[in-house]
């Protein structure tokens, strides 16, 4: 355990190091997905060798060696679907979230590695519209959905995404007018540890991040300082290490729009948040920490990838290729997914 220990920290140190030379930095390495012609915004990292992808038309992908080859798990029937969120356990069991207004929203589950599929929830509320996914363990996970009759909605689960059921919404803050989540990387609903959640928004004269210690019952809603007034602005993804330090990311989603202050960071679970110093110099729709790190942590979204070393205070670009999601692994497995079949594992 030492030793692995001694190789993982040695790896992570290169991955983080400022580089003397272009060709040091942290490199994606693209995976021949086979497909070209989908949009991943769902991505469950398990390991360096597994990972789960999910995006439009319905479509699934699993990889259990690296990246080398992947398998097509889509669920059957589920080509008008649009899957944006997959949390995934190991290499065989994995819970994918389709988005879209009524019955469009729906989850599946699969204890096989995608060889069968179990549709657990659809939505029969045509108010609703579901964004994303997250689970606090292998059993215990929340789903959200824009708000209904005012307040966001929170599915609930017990038993590994088997069924669902709506909490009440007594304990949410009511919404601010046109208030909502970006369905854009599986990354506006995130938890840490037992019983901490948040949940990004946008969309709305404020950009807000809410907080839940209780698994969902009962939230508080604090400003992020990221652009918002704008239905296409906001919290994008959000990502913690811990339950105290976390990242925002966001912006305006439109291409060739600008979006000063497109990061923030917190270190006492969300009740505050503080702009970077040096943000990503565009919009990014991801956000993950690198493994083993309390400093690290990388951004993407379709203009590039930028890295911070210093917990969020300033970002630099270290990639120019389009990616929408990104997720990393205990194993120093980071994966990023999106637009054209495009599946990258970061390499050294």
């Amino acid at each position: 355990m030492a030793l692995a220990g001694a190789v993982c920290a040695a790896a992570l140190a290169a991955l983080t190091a400022v580089p003397a030379q272009a060709h040091q930095r942290p490199q994606w390495d693209v995976k021949d997905t086979g497909v070209v012609d989908v949009r991943f915004r769902g991505l469950a990292a398990v390991s360096r060798h597994t990972a789960w992808v999910a995006g439009t038309g319905g479509t699934v992908l699993r990889t259990t060696d690296g990246g080398d080859t992947w398998r097509d798990v889509s669920p059957p029937g589920a080509g008008e679907l649009e899957f944006r969120d997959i949390e995934a356990f190991d290499a065989r069991r994995a819970v994918v979230l389709a988005i879209g207004e009524g019955e469009a929203s729906r989850i599946y589950r699969t204890n096989d590695g995608g060889a069968t599929w179990t549709e657990s929830f659809r939505n029969t509320d045509a108010r609703a519209f579901y964004d994303c996914l997250t689970f606090f363990d292998r059993r215990h996970g929340l789903a959200m959905s824009d708000p209904v009759d005012g307040k966001f909605r929170i599915l609930s689960t017990g038993d590994g995404g088997r069924s669902w059921k709506v909490l009440p919404d007594a304990g949410m803050p009511p919404a601010q007018q046109g208030e909502a989540g970006f369905a854009a990387s599986g990354q506006c609903l995130v938890s840490a540890g037992s019983s901490d959640v948040w949940l990004a928004t946008g969309g709305a004269a404020r950009a807000r991040v809410l907080h839940s210690a209780d698994r969902g019952r009962t939230w508080t809603a604090t400003d992020a300082p990221v652009p918002a007034g704008d239905p296409a602005r906001g919290v994008f993804a959000l990502a913690f290490r811990d339950r105290a330090h976390g990242l925002a990311v966001g912006g305006d989603y439109r291409p060739g729009e600008d979006s000063p202050r497109a990061a923030a960071r917190t270190s006492d679970a969300g009740r505050t948040w503080r702009p970077a110093d040096q943000p990503p110099p565009a919009y990014r729709s991801g956000v993950a920490w690198l493994p083993h790190s309390r400093t690290a942590a990388l951004a993407v979204g379709p203009t590039g990838t930028d890295l911070t070393t210093d917990g969020g205070h300033t970002w630099r670009t270290v990639d120019t290729g389009s990616y929408d999601t990104v997720d990393c692994t205990p194993d120093l497995g980071c994966w990023a997914a999106g637009e054209q079949g495009r599946v990258a594992r970061l390499e050294r």
